[in-house]
Formats: structure tokens, C-alpha cells, sequence
């Protein structure tokens, strides 16, 4: 530790939530399991030569490895060691790889225990078009959102029992003998908490976000006309909220066409709601209409990605897992396993989450020169396996040539 402690310092969180970061800021990294080495070691690359290029040794990014998923396993016999959370804890950001998650049955997703053990109740994930992404849509460059997703409550809380087991049954009976719902014979069951302490906190985040950047609307996507008392609820209090502590900063979209004939005040966003299947038909016909969305944890999920796919996919797509003291970056796809140790996968999903890592640190030119450079790249065609089998004329190129071809495209 005290060699470590030599070569950088720690960040700390003053009032208000504010980062105080050093110029050479501890950040704790997690490779990841599968392609996570792979990509983990190409977008340390473009970061530690963007920071070079940009602040000329005045800053540096002093990185700490932490272990976590299998390589935690096979060292220390535990998916996610006590020692790692304490030192996510103490990092305040870090970024990680993609990390195994057995479908169906063994340990609960990492992902999903991170985010609950840290308090990482924001899942944000910017959705934005690089020019030379292939896409399956005509106008991808109208898309340009980011989605908020609570990420601690709702059915991704874990509260569950199998179908047979005895906890399953006493709910059943339960809810038949006490409230009168009849169930199905013999059902699995789980649980969707959706309180008015997570949605406000959420909400608030994206709101301050809106105000932060000049964006002119939050959106509040929830199935509420079906679930009145959980997602019809996060509407009413995200409203609230809104009512609350931004009465200043923000209008209703009802109170735009009532109050003002349909014309936004000058300087308000303008705070409205969609059902959640709705908003996936609006996303793809009229995406320029949606700045920031707000929502519970599994319409986000859904949305998030269907966003992405727009414009390009989820090997383009970076995400950040945050809350009122740590922050987590990640690649937002699976382990991909049978391209383990090829070098093969596009690690632009990592990339641009060490560019929001980045912009979250207050580095914001460094994270612009990774995205400049990433486009550039992509426009020169020379891109990896999943990109090059859909542009005509491509050169495909490894994973750790992309890196190499993005610092070389770099210009400050």
C-alpha cells in the first residue's frame, strides 16, 4: 500500500456530492471475465494516451487492479471478495470488463450484487451515433439520449423463490388466504419494489443532469396504465420531485400547451412521461424529440438496449453504474466467451465508458479526444470483425490494432 499511496492519490467526495480528484488519481480497474482482458487492455491504451496527449504528463491515471468474477475465483475461492468492494469503496470511480453470470441457477449476477452492495442506484447509459457505424436504421444520427435506469429496486431487487419451494408456496398462500388473489397452481414468485426514496434520488440525477448541460427534456417512461402502485407511482413521484426541488428550472409538458400555447419557456425543461411500449415506437420514429429518460430498472434495461441497437449495437455503447459516493464504469455486454483471448471483439463499449469515466473526473478534453479519435477510425473503415462484416471496403482489424489505430488518430 504505501508504495502505491507514493504514486498517486486518492479521490474524495466534498459537498454536494462534488469529486475532488488529484492529477494522479487512483482509478481501480476489473478486467473481466471472457473477452473482458481483451478489451480491458485496448482501451487502457487509448486512455493512458489520451491523457498523455491532452494534459502532457500534468495528469495521469495511476490504475489499481481489483479482482472480481472468475479470476477472483480461482484465486481466492469467491466471486467477489470483501477486499474488493472495500477498495471499489474507497477508488470512489472505477472501471471493469463484463463478468460471468450463470443463466438460470449458481451465484446472483456480480453486476447486480455490485450495484446493491455500493448503492449504485443510477444505471446511465449515453446512446449516441458515430458517423460510420453501419445501422439498421435510415437516420441513426437523430439519435442522441442517455437513459437513467434505477438500478436497485424493481425486479432486479432479487426477491424470488422457485416454483415447489417452500417459501413460494407460503407467499401463495398468503396472498390467497389474507388478500384474496387467486395464482396459479404452483408458480414461481418474485417480488417488484419500486419505492418513493429511489425514484426521487434517480430522478433528481437526471434532472440535474438536464439543467447541467442545457438539455431541454427529462422523460418519464413507466407502465404505469397497467401497474398503478409501482410504475404509476415512479410517475407521480418523479413529478413531484420535479414540482419540488426544480419548480424554478422545469415545466410539465402539460403545462407547456395549457400555460404557454405549446412554446417552452425560455430556459425550462420540460419534464413529460410515455408508456413504456410507446416509447419504444417513439425512439425509432421520433428520436429527436427525447433528450433524457428517466425510468425503473427493467424498462431500462429493455430500452437501453434497444437504443443502442440503433446505432450500432452494444459493442458501441458505454454505461456507468453511480451513486452518491463510488461510480463504476462498464462494458455494457456479456463475456462473449467463445472469443476469449482472440483479440477479436470490438472493445469500443469499454472505450466509451473510460470516455464518460473520464468526463465524470472533470477531463472532459481527454474524453472529447477519444471520441474524435474513435469516429475518425471507424470513417477510415478499419474497425473490428463486427463492424468490418457490415461495411463494404472495410480493412477488419484485432481488437488491440483498433486501440492502436484510434491513438494513432489522435490530434490535440
Amino acid at each position: 500500500m504505501m508504495d502505491r499511496d507514493r504514486a498517486g492519490e486518492w479521490i474524495t467526495v466534498g459537498e454536494q456530492g462534488k469529486l475532488e480528484v488529484p492529477s494522479r488519481p487512483f482509478i481501480g480497474f476489473i478486467r473481466g471475465d471472457g473477452v473482458g482482458p481483451d478489451i480491458w487492455k485496448a482501451t487502457q491504451m487509448v486512455v493512458d494516451a489520451s491523457v498523455a496527449k491532452v494534459y502532457r504528463g500534468d495528469r495521469k491515471i495511476v490504475w489499481l487492479e481489483l479482482l472480481a468474477g472468475e479470476r477472483a475465483y480461482k484465486s481466492v475461492s469467491e466471486w467477489l471478495p470483501k477486499n474488493t468492494v472495500s477498495e471499489l469503496r474507497k477508488c470512489v470511480v472505477s472501471i471493469k470488463g463484463p463478468m460471468t453470470t450463470p443463466v438460470g441457477e449458481g451465484i446472483r449476477s456480480l453486476n447486480v450484487a455490485l450495484r446493491q452492495v455500493l448503492d449504485l442506484y443510477a444505471c446511465i447509459r449515453p446512446v449516441r451515433y458515430f458517423s460510420g457505424v453501419p445501422s439498421p436504421v435510415r437516420r441513426p444520427e437523430r439519435v442522441n439520449m442517455v437513459v437513467f435506469r434505477e438500478n436497485t429496486e424493481d425486479v432486479y431487487a432479487g426477491i424470488e423463490w422457485p416454483a415447489g419451494s417452500d417459501e413460494s408456496r407460503r407467499l401463495v398462500r398468503l396472498l390467497q388466504d389474507q388478500f384474496g388473489v387467486h395464482i396459479p397452481h404452483d408458480p414461481g414468485i418474485g417480488i417488484k419494489p419500486i419505492s418513493r426514496f429511489g425514484t426521487r434520488r434517480l430522478v433528481r440525477r437526471a434532472i440535474r443532469y438536464a439543467i447541467d448541460r442545457g438539455l431541454s427534456s427529462v422523460t418519464l417512461v413507466h407502465k404505469g396504465n397497467i401497474m398503478k402502485f409501482t410504475e404509476g407511482a415512479f410517475r407521480a413521484w418523479g413529478y413531484e420531485l420535479a414540482a419540488e426541488e426544480f419548480g424554478r428550472e422545469t415545466i410539465t409538458e402539460e403545462a407547456v400547451w395549457d400555460t404557454h400555447g405549446g412554446k417552452v419557456p425560455e430556459g425550462r425543461v420540460v419534464i413529460k412521461d410515455r408508456i413504456a411500449d410507446s416509447m419504444f415506437q417513439q425512439v425509432l420514429l421520433r428520436p429527436e424529440e427525447y433528450q433524457v429518460i428517466a425510468t425503473p430498472n427493467l424498462n431500462g434495461d429493455y430500452l437501453s438496449d434497444a437504443l443502442a441497437a440503433q446505432v450500432g449495437g452494444l459493442g458501441m455503447a458505454p454505461g456507468a453504474n453511480v451513486g452518491d459516493n463510488c461510480a463504476i464504469f462498464e462494458a455494457t455486454h456479456g463475456t462473449a466467451p467463445k472469443y476469449a483471448g482472440l483479440d477479436k471483439v470490438n472493445p469500443g463499449s469499454l472505450i466509451l465508458s473510460a470516455s464518460m469515466m473520464l468526463q465524470h473526473l472533470g477531463w472532459n478534453e481527454a474524453a472529447a479526444l477519444i471520441e474524435d479519435s474513435l469516429e475518425k477510425t471507424i470513417l477510415s473503415r478499419t474497425v473490428t470483425y463486427d463492424l468490418a462484416r457490415q461495411l463494404e471496403g472495410a480493412k477488419e482489424v484485432r481488437c488491440s490494432q483498433f486501440a492502436e489505430a484510434i491513438v494513432g488518430n489522435m490530434e490535440t
